[in-house]
């Protein structure tokens, strides 16, 4: 039987999620956990309307991890950028490729931007295996500064969702 999880926005109460992803193991390709204040921050920015989702099994309800995506201009397109987190205790399980497959439609039903990309570093076998298991189109590899001050090296992947 396939995983079945849903996508539930964003809540405060949420911030767990977030400070359980933020871990050294976690955070490996994303060059290391954040400081609390820059953890609260993001916190805020989810809570107050972007285009994220707390991850939770179904039927039982329960949180496992994070997805969304939000806009950004890539090579002088308007796109959207998609990322996801999940909570080690449920990694190797195919939760992160059936968010993200959530997550995609989520993005089409939007109809405002025709490409869905995903930037995992190199290095990150695992996202890089969802964005190949939901479909993503890798189109090259490219520096990213993420975060600020941090160069990492990342795939690009691509999706149409005009094609979803």
């Amino acid at each position: 039987m396939a995983i079945q999880v849903g996508l539930e926005p964003w809540r405060e109460q949420d911030l767990s999620i977030l400070q359980r992803s933020n871990t050294p193991d976690m955070t490996a390709h994303l060059g290391g956990p954040e400081s609390d204040e820059k953890l609260l921050d993001r916190h805020r920015r989810y809570v107050e309307g972007h285009e994220m989702f707390r991850v939770v099994l179904l039927p039982e309800g329960e949180a496992v991890g994070s997805t969304g995506f939000w806009a950004k201009d890539w090579q002088g397109l308007p796109v959207y950028e998609t990322g996801w987190a999940v909570l080690p205790e449920y990694q190797g399980r195919g939760i992160a490729a059936a968010a993200v497959h959530a997550v995609v439609a989520r993005a089409a039903a939007t109809g405002d931007r025709r490409w869905l990309h995903a930037f995992p570093s190199i290095e990150n076998a695992p996202s890089n295996g969802v964005c190949r298991k939901v479909g993503f189109e890798l189109l090259g590899d490219y520096d990213f500064e993420y975060p600020p001050g941090h160069i990492m090296r990342c795939n690009d992947w691509r999706l149409d969702l005009s094609a979803v």
